[in-house]
């Protein structure tokens, strides 16, 4: 059992594929559409695609919040049957269309599909399998650490979709009063900052009515001036009384120069456009930077290890800073914790109804014994099909204890009822065992082949239902060995001051 991988939940083949662009941040809706125009048409020219539409930005109704700078697409693929080539696997077409939107500049893309990257990021707050979190204070520190873990963790074996979230990036308009100008011309940073607000940001001079609503109405500049640097710097500051009309050289316009004195904003302050946060996220109160990755052709418990390892060696964080693992490997974790809890005392409930119905410790614990080779064969039917241990396959083992043990139930019952009508331990032991044998085969057979569909299922929803099944098979066979030929060689052990 240790070695096999881990997982949280098989990924499920939803039969089509999306695929989220990620844009340099500041670009505009329009530029945007044109690239996403370009992508759409290299993505149909595969022949097993049937549509491709996508999203971009924010809707309406904000309930997925994004940048014009990302788009969600959508690939819908043709039925298998028209597919030049049927046996492909999805993964590899998968891969042949990252090749292809390589070669379009301007964007990062990382594929998934459309109800697991929904479902990621409703369950871990990120839409890909494995997020590693950093946090720390500041943003530039949390920059370059996340940029290193990117490096390390794309040379991870599995690791696909590799990206850092972009924190920084987006062109910022950044005003920077000029201290030497404002004391010339007697003015205050709070006068010339009241100016900015009204002619950028607006100026609220009054409200309007609509019945029982009312709105404030907010007067500022035009969107055309407001985005002109140019036009910026000429937006006239008034002068307190019996100052000059101009500084540092500077031309004023002939609107400007007549009492009271006016000035340029551009002689005041200075215009400087500059790459700032494009985001600043937080958790707990403290600032954080993701670098995430989806996993393929690899179990996500062996590739976490892997990847906390390389991490752990390759990277040095300052003082302050440290990582936490997310995304779906989180909900494994969780997940995991909680089965260390309900197996434990799902087995222990089940020994105290033994208990219960046995009256002895010692008959309890001969029955109870055909839980842990039960267990030994769920696990070993795991490894021959090449399945990781997950949730699906945990829910398995807690159902294949209690078939289990019920044909123990039936064994031991019968042994003990020959016992009490006088019968030798030896007479009764083998009596008991021929006379269960078609009970036994039948439980077993019963809920074998009740599960057998599930296992060799290849339909929608198969990859959940393989495991479980192919768990329950495998343990029952183990258990049915052990009650028809072991448990009762343990019972005439057990029991032979008896004779």
């Amino acid at each position: 059992a240790t070695r096999l991988g881990t997982e949280f939940i098989p990924s499920l083949d939803e039969g089509d594929v999306a695929v989220q662009a990620l844009r340099i941040p500041g670009t505009s809706l329009t530029q945007s559409i044109e690239w996403q125009g370009q992508l759409e048409r290299r993505l149909k020219e595969f022949p097993e695609v049937d549509t491709v539409f996508a999203r971009i930005g924010t809707a309406e109704v904000a309930t997925d919040p994004m940048p014009p700078s990302i788009s969600d697409g959508y690939i819908m693929l043709k039925d298998r049957a028209d597919w030049p080539d049927p046996d492909k696997l999805k993964s590899e077409l998968v891969e042949e269309m990252e090749t292809a939107l390589a070669a379009i500049p301007g964007s990062n893309y990382e594929f998934s599909q459309p109800i697991e990257l929904r479902f990621n990021e409703l369950i871990s707050g990120v839409r890909s399998d494995v997020a590693v979190k950093i946090f720390g204070d500041d943003l530039d520190a949390l920059v370059g650490a996340a940029q290193e873990i990117e490096a390390v963790l794309s040379d991870v074996p599995g690791a696909a979709d590799v990206r850092a979230e972009r924190a920084e990036g987006l062109p910022v308009l950044t005003l920077v009063p000029d201290r030497f100008a404002l004391d010339r011309y007697g003015l205050d940073i709070a006068d010339v900052q009241e100016i900015i607000e009204a002619a950028i940001g607006g100026s609220e001079v009054g409200e309007i009515f609509e019945g029982d609503r009312r709105f404030d109405l907010i007067v500022r500049l035009p969107e055309h001036v407001r985005s002109d640097m140019d036009a910026l710097k000429r937006i006239p500051v008034r002068l307190p009384d019996g100052q000059p009309h101009g500084g540092h050289g500077g031309i004023i316009p002939a609107a400007y120069t007549s009492s009271p004195g006016y000035v340029p904003l551009g002689e005041l302050v200075d215009f400087n456009i500059a790459p700032g946060p494009n985001q600043i996220s937080r958790e707990n109160a403290k600032r954080r930077v993701v670098v995430s990755a989806n996993v393929r052709g690899r179990d996500l418990g062996s590739f976490i290890s892997d990847a906390q390892a390389s991490i752990a060696e390759n990277v040095t964080l300052p003082s302050g800073y440290w990582v936490e693992y997310g995304g779906t490997f989180e909900q494994l974790q969780s997940a995991t914790a909680r089965l260390q809890v309900v197996v434990p005392a799902t087995l222990l409930v089940i020994f105290l109804l033994l208990f219960m119905a046995f009256g002895s410790v010692k008959d309890a614990a001969l029955v109870f014994s055909g839980v842990p080779l039960a267990l030994t064969g769920g696990v070993l039917s795991l490894w021959l099909r090449d399945i990781p241990l997950s949730i699906s396959a945990g829910v398995g083992f807690i159902a294949l204890s209690g078939v289990a043990v019920l044909t123990g139930v039936v064994m031991v019952s019968f042994i003990r009822l020959l016992r009490d009508e006088g019968h030798s331990l030896e007479d009764a032991i083998v009596e008991g065992a021929h006379g269960r044998l078609r009970a036994v085969l039948m439980i077993a057979m019963v809920a074998s082949l009740g599960f057998l569909p599930m296992a060799i299922n290849t339909s929608a929803g198969a990859e959940v239902q393989r495991p479980l099944a192919t768990v329950v098979i495998g343990g029952i066979i183990s258990s049915t060995i052990l009650t028809l030929f072991v448990l009762p060689a343990l019972y005439r052990i057990f029991n032979r001051e008896r004779t």
